[in-house]
């Protein structure tokens, strides 16, 4: 192979409209095809409802309509509206925009004047209308590209209009999940209070910020009173809850859900920690203090530093101090005003210590296999880069992800393809233990769910986990099915919090091959076989049992760049532990009544 000539004309100057193009992931994180919550065409849809929660929160606008319709978006706002004379460059130029001036928006979730120009570049055709003082000015973009401005008078109230449809040449055949959107917008309206949203006729508003978000969340399992309270900069809700191993938290900065926490997220625990120890004079251990709690932060920061531009985690320093001290503070105000619910959470505290010195007996105690010892683990066909593990590869480092298996023919058939760099490989030996309504001393009685824990490194949480997902890969048939629901009860009872971090997927592969031979097609499920056949004359269909079943040289596919994951996530606390103990109780009878008035 010659080596490619590297001279002045190899050296590219790209505009920001063909950067943008060329490199989405940098500006929206993924594209994705609409399966996930965190895929592209969601991001378009955060980045303009964005600039109109700017305009909320600096006292212009109470309320944002959002319609979806054969995926076009239109979002309007009744804000200040874009002056008019900038309007085609605060959606088309780069760097461009008021986000820089503190007295314009002091608190923005967008910094760097790239979000709206992203969905302008990303969208096969994009338009936007801002009303202002009795005039307007309208331009309309084809791949970013201006293609038509128009200006004048209007009887429209003050306020921006923006409507646009993500490119197809880029997000290839994508489709919008409602529901995802629905959570987005539950987000905004529990995190500004007194903001009405309203999306395809349907509107969405709170009045106990995220007290409601909690609430929601926790129904009636939460063990005492909800602690609730807001301050200028800073608002949180917190509880405890029952038959919880773990801690789960909810964490925003300007209205940004940062899904990977930060430093406002530490002091908040710090300061959970901190309060109720100080209130009942008692040397607790934080992790006695905070096994089983579900918390929800919000704060509010001139000049927030995220680690890259999708702002999943925060990086401020100088806010530690004063989080931790308004934290500890309102929860100190919260025991002393409320002596029933202080009781119930000094029995909760003195509760999980007592069950800590049980499992520290219990791993003292284990075979060789489970003491905490650096050991070779079974089953592991681990990759080179691991989650946190080095800034100078964080790409890849973020990218790196572990499969579960069952059976050496399933992980065999993965290992032959995956990237060794990002990917690993855990292989089961069958179907796990039901761990549901077990204590977490099962994992150190059991080797599997030992292992487990230890290759994914959560033993400790999920601060530890060494990959950035955890994919359950098991084979499409009954089997696979109670694995796959096995696997699901052993995260969502002893790691609820890897589960609620969105790290949890399943991975989806086909079904069927339809091919003859000239064409080969991948279905999964049987209305996309039944398409492919009718497309392809002499159709040979295959159908996979299991993951086993396809050849090596053609899955390499299926776990690449277009992989298909379905995010693990949960409706709310309450709603998952019974779904559980319902599908993995032993209310035997009961099920089998449901199993078979639902049988096909």
């Amino acid at each position: 192979m010659g080596v490619a000539l590297y001279d002045e004309s190899k050296i590219l100057t790209l505009s920001a409209l063909e950067h943008i193009r060329m490199r989405p992931g940098m500006y929206i994180g993924r594209l994705g095809n609409g399966s996930h919550i965190d895929d592209g065409i969601y991001i378009l849809i955060k980045e303009v409802i964005d600039n109109s929660i700017d305009e909320f929160i600096m006292g212009h606008g109470s309320k944002i309509v959002i319609r979806l319709k054969d995926n076009r978006v239109r979002i309007r706002d009744w804000g200040r509206g874009i002056p008019l004379g900038k309007v085609i460059e605060c959606v088309s130029e780069i760097n461009t925009g008021a986000k820089y001036n503190d007295d314009v928006f002091q608190f923005s979730v967008g910094l760097n004047g790239v979000g709206t120009k992203a969905v302008n570049a990303l969208s096969s055709d994009f338009e936007v209308t801002s009303f202002r003082d009795g005039k307007f000015t309208n331009a309309v973009f084809k791949q970013g590209i201006l293609v038509k401005e128009t200006s004048g008078k209007s009887d429209e109230a003050d306020g921006t209009e923006v409507i646009f449809t993500p490119d197809e040449e880029l997000f290839g055949d994508y489709a919008f999940n409602e529901d995802f959107i629905i959570a987005r917008i539950w987000g905004y309206a529990y995190l500004n209070t007194g903001l009405s949203l309203e999306f395809n006729g349907r509107t969405f508003r709170s009045s106990k910020g995220l007290g409601d978000l909690l609430a929601k969340e926790v129904a009636d399992e939460g063990l005492y009173t909800t602690i609730h309270h807001k301050g200028e900069r800073l608002e949180f809700a917190m509880t405890h809850v029952g038959g919880t191993y773990g801690e789960s938290y909810f964490s925003y900065v300007n209205g940004q859900h940062t899904s990977d926490g930060g430093t406002h997220l530490s002091a908040f625990k710090e300061g959970i920690g901190k309060g109720i120890s100080e209130h009942f004079k008692k040397n607790w251990s934080p992790q006695d203090v905070r096994e089983g709690v579900l918390g929800a932060i919000a704060v509010k920061i001139k000049s927030p530093i995220f680690e890259s531009q999708t702002k999943n985690k925060l990086s401020n320093t100088e806010i530690r101090t004063w989080i931790v001290n308004e934290v500890k503070d309102a929860i100190i105000d919260f025991l002393l005003k409320n002596p029933k619910d202080a009781e119930k959470i000094s029995k909760k505290v003195m509760q999980n210590e007592a069950l800590r010195k049980e499992l520290n007996e219990v791993k003292k105690g284990a075979r060789e296999s489970a003491r905490k010892v650096s050991i070779n683990i079974p089953k592991l066909k681990d990759c080179k880069y691991h989650l946190g593990q080095s800034v100078a590869h964080k790409e890849k480092c973020d990218n790196s992800m572990i499969f579960i298996t069952e059976g050496d023919s399933a992980s065999g058939t993965i290992t032959k393809t995956r990237d060794v760099l990002t990917q690993a490989v855990f292989s089961l030996r069958g179907k796990i233990l039901n761990v549901h309504g077990k204590k977490k001393t099962e994992i150190y009685k059991n080797a599997e769910l030992y292992n487990l824990m230890v290759a994914l490194g959560i033993e400790n949480g999920i601060e530890d986990l060494r990959y950035g997902k955890v994919i359950i890969a098991t084979d499409a048939d009954t089997d696979g099915y109670h694995i796959r629901n096995l696997l699901m009860t052993y995260f969502l009872t002893y790691f609820e919090d890897l589960v609620l971090s969105g790290r949890l997927y399943i991975l989806e592969t086909p079904l069927y091959r339809v091919r003859n031979r000239t064409t080969t097609e991948y279905a999964y499920n049987e209305r996309q076989r039944d398409d492919a056949v009718a497309r392809i004359r002499g159709a040979e269909v295959t159908r996979f049992k299991g993951l086993g079943e396809i050849d090596p040289r053609e899955f390499g596919q299926f776990i690449g760049e277009d992989m298909r994951l379905i995010r693990v996530s949960l409706p709310g606390v309450t709603e998952m532990h019974r779904s559980l103990e319902f599908y993995m109780g032993s209310n035997t009878p009961e099920r089998r009544t449901f199993i078979m008035e639902n049988l096909i």
